[in-house]
C-alpha cells in the first residue's frame, strides 16, 4: 500500500466548528497529514487557542475566523475570506452544528428555524459557494458531519435528527452532481464521542446507555475521528462518494 494516498501536502482544508471537540481533532489530523487549515466558530478566544494546538510542531499554516453560521451573511463571508487567504479550498468539512432537544409537540418555531439554519442551510450555502473553484481544478473533498441520530434517533431529537438525516440525502445528491468533476461528497456519522454537546445534554443514565450500546463498551475519544476524516479527505477514498461512514464504536452492530 502506498501511504502517499493519505498525504495532504499542498491541500487547503476549511473546517467549521473547528475550535474544539471533533472539529479541532479533524483539523489537527488534516494538518498532520500536510494540509493547511482554516477553522471557524463563534469564539475568538477558543479559535486562537485551537489554532496554536492544531499547528503545534507541524509547520503548517492555520488561520481562523469568528463566524456565526446562523447568519447567512457571515457564512457567505467565510467562503470569501478562505479564498482570499489561501486562494483555494480543496477540502471542506461541514462540522458546525447544535442540538436543542424538544419532543414533537413542544418544538418552538424559534428553535426549529435556528437549528435548521445552522445544521443544514449554512452547510448548503458554504458548499454552494466553494464548489465552483473545486470544479475548476477537478478535485475536491466535501465531508458533512451527520450523526448516528441521522440514521436512528432518540426521544425529543426531532429537529436534530431531521437535519442530520437531510445532510445524508444532500450528500448523495451532491455526489451525483459533482462526480464528473472528481469531487467526492460523503458523510461521517459519529456515535457517542466525549464532546461538550452530548456531555451537556445527556443525563448520567443516558451516557451509560450510549456506552453500553457500543461494541467497544466505551465513549469515543475525539482523536478517533481524525482517521476517518483523513481517509475521506484524501486520495485513499477517491472511489468513495455519496456514502455514510458510521464512526460509532459498533453501536449500530446491535439489532436491539
Amino acid at each position: 500500500m502506498n501511504c502517499d494516498l493519505f498525504d495532504l501536502t499542498g491541500k487547503v482544508a476549511l473546517v467549521t466548528g473547528g475550535s474544539k471537540g471533533l472539529g479541532k481533532a479533524m483539523a489537527r489530523g488534516l494538518a498532520e497529514c500536510g494540509a493547511d487549515v482554516m477553522i471557524c466558530s463563534r469564539s475568538a478566544e477558543e479559535l486562537e487557542s485551537a489554532a496554536v494546538e492544531i499547528a503545534d510542531g507541524l509547520g503548517r499554516r492555520v488561520e481562523w475566523k469568528v463566524v456565526d453560521m446562523t447568519d447567512r451573511a457571515e457564512t457567505d463571508a467565510l467562503a470569501l475570506e478562505a479564498m482570499a487567504k489561501f486562494g483555494r479550498v480543496d477540502i471542506l468539512i461541514n462540522n458546525a452544528g447544535s442540538n436543542t432537544p424538544e419532543p414533537i409537540d413542544k418544538i418552538t418555531d424559534e428553535n426549529w428555524d435556528r437549528i435548521v439554519e445552522l445544521n443544514l442551510t449554512s452547510i448548503m450555502r458554504l458548499t454552494r459557494a466553494l464548489v465552483p473553484q473545486m470544479k475548476e481544478r477537478k478535485w475536491g473533498r466535501i465531508i458533512h458531519i451527520s450523526s448516528v441520530l441521522g440514521v436512528g434517533s432518540k426521544k425529543a431529537r426531532n429537529v436534530y435528527s431531521a437535519t442530520k438525516s437531510a445532510l445524508i440525502g444532500m450528500a448523495k445528491a451532491s455526489a451525483l452532481d459533482l462526480g464528473k468533476d472528481n469531487i467526492t461528497v460523503n458523510c461521517i456519522a459519529p456515535g457517542p464521542f466525549l464532546t461538550d454537546l452530548p456531555m451537556s445534554l445527556l443525563s448520567d443514565v443516558e451516557k451509560k446507555e450510549f456506552s453500553d450500546r457500543t461494541a467497544l463498551d466505551r465513549w469515543g475519544q475525539t482523536r478517533e475521528i481524525a482517521g476517518p476524516a483523513i481517509f475521506l479527505a484524501s486520495e485513499a477514498s477517491s472511489y468513495v462518494t455519496g456514502e455514510v461512514l458510521l464512526v460509532d464504536g459498533g453501536a449500530f452492530a446491535r439489532a436491539l
